[in-house]
């Protein structure tokens, strides 16, 4: 379900990319306008199209994500630490008895 959902949520994320794309830019700062799409419609039917589409798209696309959201966090099972700990204490170990240390070598003469 949730790989399913998941490819779903990236075809909506890339129409949404593309839809965004084809949108006549309004500040022109990028130097390109999207003109008419070869006499198809009128601009202002072609923006409020576009403008339409770019919001059902967005709504989708967060709908999917809430949804994924929600699939993500329902497979891990609140724990508590308190359920975690040992009834009992455990005994301390005894402590390491410390190594002998090694004889030191006598000298080599040169």
């Amino acid at each position: 379900m949730e790989s399913v959902l998941l490819v779903i949520h990236l075809l909506i994320a890339l129409a949404l990319v593309g839809v965004i794309l084809i949108q006549r830019s309004e500040g022109g700062g990028l130097g390109i306008g999207g003109g008419n799409m070869g006499g198809m419609m009128s601009t202002r039917g072609t923006a409020n199209l576009l403008t339409r589409t770019t919001g059902i798209l967005a709504g989708c696309f967060m709908a999917t994500s809430l949804v994924l959201a929600v699939l993500a966090g329902a497979h891990k099972a609140p724990t508590s630490i308190i359920d975690t700990m040992p009834a009992q204490p455990m005994a301390p170990a005894a402590p390491a008895q410390p190594a002998t240390p090694a004889q030191p070598a006598p000298p080599v003469a040169q």
